[in-house]
């Protein structure tokens, strides 16, 4: 008896230890696939500030403003000027009806008759 004990619990620590082995290199494999993803959003973020970068040298006023007048011939671009823009008390904003739904032809709905009876209480 002693000896189907002995065995059980050998087996027993084999198996543990083989679990134990194969869960460290999972382990070992997803910190490698999260360094590496880490790696490619710190590139990402970097990319993503040149581009900001980029986008805010060339969205200058004064280049836009001499880009404008190189084209002027060709595109008819003129310069912004205050007036054009609106204010917010112009915007006209479409009329509010008082009626939020028209129900003209209405339909009457009873739950007389839903559990089988009719108006008067009665089973048909």
């Amino acid at each position: 008896m002693k000896t189907l004990l002995y065995i059980a619990t050998c087996l027993a620590v084999f198996g543990l230890a083989f679990w134990a082995y194969r869960e460290n290199y999972t382990t070992q494999q997803v910190l490698k696939e999260t360094r590496s993803l880490q790696r490619q959003i710190g590139a990402s973020q970097v990319r993503l500030s040149v581009l900001r970068a980029e986008w805010a040298y060339l969205n200058r006023p004064d280049r836009l403003r001499e880009l404008a007048e190189l084209n002027f011939g060709r595109l008819s671009l003129l310069p912004l000027r205050p007036e054009q823009f609106g204010r917010v008390d112009e915007v006209a904003y479409p009329p509010q009806e008082d009626e939020l739904l028209d129900f003209t032809n209405g339909v009457e709905v009873s739950s007389l008759g839903a559990n089988g009876q009719t108006a008067t209480g009665t089973q048909p």
